[in-house]
């Protein structure tokens, strides 16, 4: 199957009330391109997964602002103030994670682990509602995995078959939320030809990857500037 596609040709794959992981962490490694498209689509009311919301009218922040998240789940929210202006008055609802906590419970649903035992958030406010069982002497909260319907993930560079490379930190949430979603759609800066890459180099195999879509941006002066 051909998986290059434009952002705008995967549209029928989006419908309402979908859970989206999305990778990045600020704006390192996320997929900018592909989720100016999913501010424009008809569909919307997500459940969003990812480290955070954006940042400066950027990534998760123009779907924040064309009003298609319903909740958020992450770690990071601040960095958006409009995001969290609107938990504060009820109209966004937000689930927040450690960041640990987060990046296992998306292993764990790649991994087909209904969940995990950590001691992290113990007595907190965050463990009100959860499981809490005692190991050994030590109290630890049980955190069920996440899985999402489609993953929009951010690499280096991809060959036609959808093996994907991944530069430093951008890295980040993105192999993880490859295994764990139905629909996995991959935004890369280079596209080269199947036998190009070198195999140690590949951290997500082709298998896990449906879609591969070309990203219109670059990075100049320590931001992300629209090219195309």
């Amino acid at each position: 199957m051909e998986k290059l596609r434009s952002s705008e040709e995967l549209e029928s794959l989006f419908k309402d009330n979908m859970r989206l992981l999305v990778g990045g962490f600020g704006i390192s490694g996320t997929p900018l391109t592909l989720l100016d498209a999913v501010a424009k689509f008809e569909a919307g009311n997500y459940e969003i997964v990812s480290n955070n919301l954006g940042d400066d009218g950027k990534g998760l922040h123009k779907v924040f602002e064309a009003r298609k998240i319903a909740k958020a789940i992450g770690s990071f929210f601040t960095i958006n103030k409009e995001a969290v202006m609107a938990w504060s008055i009820g109209k966004l609802e937000i689930d927040l994670m450690p960041q640990g906590t987060l990046a296992e419970a998306i292993r764990c649903g790649g991994a087909g682990i209904g969940g995990f035992y950590t001691p992290t958030a113990v007595g907190t406010r965050l463990a009100e509602g959860k499981e809490v069982r005692e190991i050994d002497g030590v109290r630890y909260l049980f955190e069920k995995a996440i899985k999402g319907d489609i993953a929009l993930i951010k690499a280096s560079k991809a060959d036609k078959a959808g093996n994907l490379v991944y530069h430093t930190t951008a890295r980040n949430f993105n192999p993880l939320m490859a295994t764990a979603a139905e629909v996995v759609i991959a935004e890369v800066d280079e596209i080269v030809e199947i036998g190009e890459l070198n195999p140690e180099e590949i951290v997500t195999p082709h298998v896990f990857v449906d879609f591969i879509v070309e990203s219109k941006y670059i990075k100049q002066g320590g931001t992300y500037v629209d090219i195309k």
